[in-house]
């Protein structure tokens, strides 16, 4: 790498829903590439390697998340250069819907990777990427919690719920982060990727950022209550939330939902945007987690007590749903736990 390299542009795109946090954070950490370390430990050439600046509809000032203060440095409708385009996240309910709200930024973004920009979004700034069609048919991954709003409202991008970063395309040129301080992992990514490893780790250091290997599994809420107009499968919903630990509850639900087993697991589909069987054992393992995180039972011990004969299995399905152990997840969250009790 050159000693004299011209920095970096990158843009990061500002509007009244961005989180302050994730936008100046964002700034403040890029802007920090490749001079901080060399400040702090008297080592090596200071060099500006990365030029973050906000960029928004026009050149108001205005507010974002919290009141915290914008002074955009760019307009989108300027002549504006960028490498790196960013979307950080956005405060948006859960079901909050976007559409046409920026059709100037959304074409601008999309100029912006026509002409050979690298654009990356961070937790629920995938939303707005994902209004410029460039994630349809493609991997994209945002906060947990915005699982539901791309299934009903972008049904053709392939939403992941696990990953900390997802990758559109093989170039990565398309890349997105998962929850809300995953622009941390989306940083060092950055940085990485358009510096170098080295330059990534030094940052990491300063900044105390942890990468997020685990990705998101292990933080996610399996169960999440879903708005719907079926009342068969609100029943249904309330009964297992009580009764969820029975062996034979698949069974009892039929009884109280009265109507034919086929059409309850598509009605409780359509409804809940998961099947009879899965939201079952989501509440299984969500009462497993509580348990591993305030208590010492053994691990076999608490699959019996949500409804799991077999704990080879439980570990099993424990895995697949949270990306770590019974044990792991007990050393990562008790702790927490503990903490908040004190």
């Amino acid at each position: 790498m050159a000693l004299d390299r011209k920095p970096l542009d990158a843009l990061i795109v500002a509007v009244p829903e961005t989180a302050g946090s994730a936008l100046y954070g964002m700034v403040d950490v890029l802007s920090s590439t490749g001079n901080i370390w060399q400040t702090l430990t008297g080592s090596g050439r200071e060099q500006k390697l990365i030029r973050p600046r906000i960029v928004s509809n026009n050149l108001q000032p205005f507010y974002c998340g919290n009141r915290i203060p914008v002074q955009p440095d760019l307009s989108i409708n300027g002549n504006a250069k960028a490498d790196i385009v960013i979307v950080p996240e956005l405060w948006l309910g859960p079901d909050e819907n976007i559409s046409g709200r920026y059709p100037a930024l959304v074409e601008w973004i999309n100029k912006m990777y026509r002409k050979g920009a690298f654009l990356y979004s961070a937790c629920s700034g995938a939303v707005l990427l994902a209004e410029t069609g460039l994630l349809n048919s493609c991997d994209a991954t945002s906060h947990w919690g915005y699982a539901d709003l791309f299934r009903k409202q972008y049904p053709q991008v392939r939403f992941r719920s696990g990953p900390n970063l997802a990758f559109a395309d093989a170039a990565g040129r398309v890349v997105t982060a998962g929850g809300t301080t995953s622009w941390h992992d989306l940083a060092i990514h950055i940085i990485a990727r358009h510096c170098s490893p080295g330059d990534a780790l030094h940052i990491a250091k300063v900044y105390l950022l942890k990468w997020h290997g685990e990705g998101q599994l292990p933080y996610a809420a399996l169960v999440r209550h879903n708005p719907h107009a079926d009342s068969v499968v609100r029943t249904c919903e309330k009964w297992l939330e009580e009764n969820f630990r029975q062996k034979n509850c698949v069974t009892r639900v039929l009884e109280q939902a009265s109507i034919p087993q086929r059409s309850l697991k598509r009605r409780f589909r359509n409804a809940t945007g998961t099947s009879l069987i899965e939201y079952i054992q989501n509440l299984r393992i969500e009462e497993a987690k509580r348990l591993l995180e305030s208590g010492n039972d053994p691990v076999d011990e608490i699959s019996s007590n949500v409804g799991y004969e077999d704990p080879a299995f439980f570990r099993r399905l424990f895995k697949r749903s949270t990306g770590l152990t019974p044990g792991q997840y007990r050393r990562m969250f008790k702790p927490v736990a503990q903490a908040q009790s004190a």
